[in-house]
């Protein structure tokens, strides 16, 4: 009983500086800025307690609204566009093929790489007079556009931005789903006759579901939180503010007009938005889910 009662400490004094970690940098700082979020603080005068006033100011503020349509915009697009071509891509590198590990680094380079870099490369793409993407849609006599310049293009610039600098990510999990499912079921359809799509309908969808699953919410969860993209890319939030996520709205907010108790209010507000779609994910749609 003692030597198990002593094993039981050591386990908590090799945990004890992680937890510290977590408390000290993670928890203790949640419930700070939850405090905070009741008083109006420029972070230089002294804090005047408001109540819940920051919340019913953010709920009377039209740009809020704004940012949060721009950033459901964002997420319903460029989760399920991830979500496809990243299935598209992990089933064509499950195949056979030469060199798959060069394709594999090479998909999964962008990933590694700073979003500042990228986000900068993107630009020059973007650029309306010497921009690659214009000069490639001239080939085919379009006309040229100011992609982040324009309000109906903006979001969807960085939207596909965003999907392409995330794809290695979700590939290599893709991938990693695709070679878990064992190959005598692909075996046994086709000697049944079953085509292509019956296949994917019924072995590798169903059994894909569990990472599928898992994808959808880190991406769901990462797309309310995007903010690197928009601030590089469109600053002060794009035109017409076509592209100011929320993200970016408590960081102006914040650090611009130094409404800290305002900003820290809207991010509680996106951290329950943000709970509330993982826990639908996890009460309704795992029950989708197949895990056998």
């Amino acid at each position: 009983m003692a030597n198990k009662r002593k094993k039981d400490w050591g386990a908590y004094l090799y945990l004890m500086p992680t937890v510290v970690i977590l408390v000290a940098f993670h928890v203790l700082p949640i419930f700070y800025s939850l405090a905070v979020s009741f008083y109006e603080w420029d972070l230089i005068g002294q804090p005047e307690y408001v109540g819940v006033g920051n919340y019913s100011r953010l709920f009377d503020d039209p740009m809020f609204y704004k940012s949060l349509w721009n950033t459901v915009y964002y997420a319903a697009v460029s989760v399920p566009l991830s979500i496809l071509f990243s299935l598209i891509i992990a089933m064509l590198l499950n195949n056979p093929i030469s060199a798959i590990g060069v394709y594999r680094t090479i998909y999964f380079i962008p990933v590694i790489t700073s979003i500042n870099a990228v986000a900068i490369v993107w630009n020059f793409i973007y650029h309306p007079d010497f921009g690659l993407l214009n000069k490639i849609l001239a080939i085919f006599s379009i006309d040229p556009r100011a992609w982040l310049q324009d309000p109906t293009w903006a979001m969807p610039a960085i939207i596909f931005m965003s999907v392409w600098k995330g794809l290695g990510h979700n590939v290599i999990i893709f991938l990693t789903g695709l070679q878990n499912i064992p190959r005598h079921l692909y075996e046994a359809a086709r000697i049944d006759g079953a085509s292509r799509w019956q296949q994917f309908r019924h072995i590798t969808w169903p059994l894909l579901s569990p990472t599928t699953f898992f994808i959808f919410t880190i991406s769901t969860i990462g797309s309310f939180q995007v903010f690197s993209q928009v601030y590089m890319m469109t600053p002060r939030g794009g035109p017409l503010k076509s592209t100011m996520v929320v993200v970016y709205y408590l960081y102006r907010k914040a650090f611009e007009q130094f409404e800290f108790g305002y900003a820290l209010a809207a991010a509680f507000v996106l951290f329950m938005i943000i709970f509330a779609c993982t826990l639908f994910n996890k009460l309704y749609l795992e029950k989708k889910v197949h895990y056998s």
